[in-house]
């Protein structure tokens, strides 16, 4: 019996490891590590009308940051994807911690059913999201119009994805309907992990329910929640087919919509009258994930180790 536990006990050999680890190595290599690498290198390069790649080292970043035909295009991209952000995380989360917070209660009846339902869309394609949406908003033919008049408020419908001050807060708002379920259901279940026996006590010195929200689940729940927030932070700067799929790659009306991911599919692969350039397209990739990782790195440096050590 002794030697059967030390042999278990054993640990398992290098090359066992690496056979285990193997697979999921070469795939991960093979469509992310080598494509993000290759992307990086292709930014250093320009292309001829033949197809010849020449090293101009940092030629295309001076050109899309400083360049007026192309800076113009880009920061426009960058503004609108913060103010993107910036709704998503003023709307999206608040409403999910709400609704987790709700849905926590006990003797809450028909949550189950609530939760399904507001995590549905999120299911869904978001291709068929932006149709359907934009069939709902159409002026011509759209159903949207009619449900504002039956609660009397035809009076202030309007053609919200036409217009140049409100198509993107709509189309922003279209994206926290889809996703309000993720930060929802994440929230939920750190509500869910907190202690019965700290609640309890709680109770029983007779604290209500706002303050022991306050003061003890918000605290346990701030890793959740600061994954939450760099959750959004990289799916929003990574953003492209909701925007594709509603406006097109012209992010109109009069790229009012036009964020980053729209301006890498124009760049790289061209769009009507703008020739697709691959170099350039590499460039707009390469600062795309260098804002990506600065702010990842800000959050790690700034609040995750703010956070381990108030768990520690």
């Amino acid at each position: 019996m002794n030697l059967k536990a030390k042999s278990l006990s054993r640990p398992a050999p290098p090359w066992h490891i690496a056979l285990f680890l193997a697979p999921a190595v070469i795939i991960y290599s093979l469509f992310s590590a080598l494509p993000l690498l290759d992307t990086l290198r292709l930014g250093f390069y320009t292309s001829s009308d033949a197809g010849v790649h020449s090293f101009v080292g940092l030629s295309n970043y001076h050109t899309i940051l400083f360049d007026p035909d192309w800076s113009a295009a880009f920061w426009n991209a960058m503004w609108n994807n913060v103010k993107f952000f910036a709704m998503h995380m003023l709307l999206q989360n608040p409403i999910g911690l709400l609704l987790a917070t709700l849905f926590s209660l006990k003797g809450l009846r028909g949550a189950r059913s609530y939760r399904t339902l507001i995590f549905l869309p999120t299911l869904l394609s978001v291709v068929i999201i932006g149709f359907i949406w934009q069939l709902i908003l159409s002026p011509l033919w759209g159903v949207g119009e009619t449900l504002m008049g039956h609660v009397g408020l035809a009076d202030y419908f309007s053609p919200w994805l036409g217009q140049q001050s409100t198509a993107l807060v709509t189309l922003a708002l279209i994206s926290v309907w889809q996703y309000i379920g993720i930060p929802m259901m994440l929230i939920y279940a750190a509500l869910l992990a907190v202690p019965e026996e700290v609640l309890e006590a709680a109770y029983a010195e007779g604290a209500s329910g706002l303050r022991i929200f306050w003061q003890i689940k918000l605290p346990l729940i701030l890793p959740t929640l600061g994954l939450v927030t760099i959750l959004t932070f990289v799916a929003n700067f990574n953003a492209f087919d909701l925007i594709y799929s509603v406006k097109g790659a012209l992010a109109g009306p009069n790229y009012t919509t036009d964020i980053l991911g729209t301006l890498f599919y124009r760049t790289f692969f061209g769009y009507q009258a703008q020739i697709g350039s691959p170099t350039m397209g590499a460039a707009v990739a390469t600062l795309m994930f260098l804002v990506i990782l600065l702010g990842v790195a800000a959050y790690f440096y700034g609040v995750q180790r703010k956070l381990t050590r108030y768990e520690l």
